[in-house]
């Protein structure tokens, strides 16, 4: 059985890390809450601006539509939105699993992947792999220091370019989907090509016999729309990855908190039958003690 002091000085060690868990639950359900009302407030602008980007896309054919055409895929890049801390559970690596598997399936055909990664975690994880191209940008994890659509719209002009101009002929953001505190659901969501709505037999020979009347022309539609719907598509995608960040850590350090007092209930158990045999003992010592002197 551990010492007296030693079981002490684990209760006090445990403690501190009950306080500092508990600190950090409050301070993610603080950020959590304005996280959250960001991407509700978000995600059904940038839904119905995807559906339209979609509809238009499906009646632009390939010379019209540069961030639509769908080639032969040979280059792919993954885009892994993470978090630039950890104490987080499995947040990313969920995402991380994710990416390893996709990696294993596109190479197995034979195409090359590469990996741009958003948030420190990953950078940490990628830099130094075959998957991380030196054309690529590091700077990823300052788009979370005030996460805003100024600080996102270049990397979503640069993916675009990428894309537009063959170097990847496919590109997947790979984040978490923010559903409530306590669920994060994994998505892979296709960003380029920008693909037409998936629809059934009957919905495609109407769309297909139906003419479209465009506001603005054509060129403004693809010049402006796409691009800005590009852009709030990633920009989501990072608002929903903070939010389920947040929802993750907080659940994370509410787990650690509940473990703690688990523990501590467990050392005091422990300390009080240790000082019980040390007080046992001492009463023995002295018993024997008198009866000797008795003798």
């Amino acid at each position: 059985m551990a010492s007296l002091k030693e079981v002490r000085n684990r209760i006090v060690s445990v403690n501190s890390t009950k306080q500092i868990t508990a600190a950090m639950k409050m301070v993610s359900a603080a950020k959590l809450r304005r996280a959250q009302d960001a991407i509700l407030r978000m995600r059904p602008y940038a839904e119905k601006l995807q559906a339209i980007l979609s509809n238009v896309s499906a009646s632009l054919d390939s010379s019209e539509g540069k961030y639509s055409q769908q080639r032969d895929v040979k280059n792919v890049l993954l885009v892994a939105i993470v978090s630039n801390r950890g104490l987080a559970g499995a947040f990313n690596t969920q995402v991380f699993r994710s990416i390893r598997r996709m990696v294993i399936q596109h190479e197995s055909i034979g195409r090359t992947v590469h990996v741009l990664p958003l948030g420190k975690k990953a950078l940490d994880t990628y830099r130094r792999t075959k998957h991380f191209s030196a054309d690529l940008p590091t700077d990823g994890a300052s788009l979370y220091d005030g996460l805003n659509f100024d600080k996102v719209a270049p990397k979503a002009e640069l993916l675009m370019e990428l894309f537009a101009n063959g170097t990847y002929d496919e590109v997947v953001l790979v984040y978490n989907r923010f559903k409530n505190a306590a669920v994060q659901v994994i998505t892979e969501e296709p960003y380029l090509p920008v693909m037409p709505p998936a629809a059934s037999t009957e919905q495609k020979v109407k769309t297909s016999a139906m003419d479209h009347i465009m506001e603005p022309d054509r060129r403004t539609i693809v010049e402006e729309i796409i691009p800005k719907s590009l852009k709030i598509q990633l920009y989501k995608a990072l608002l929903d990855s903070n939010a389920a960040e947040h929802g993750a850590r907080m659940t994370a350090m509410h787990k650690a908190t509940d473990n703690a007092d688990a523990l501590l209930k467990e050392l005091r158990l422990t300390y009080n039958k240790a000082r019980q045999a040390s007080i046992t003992n001492e009463i023995l010592e002295i018993v024997g003690g008198a009866e000797a002197l008795k003798g």
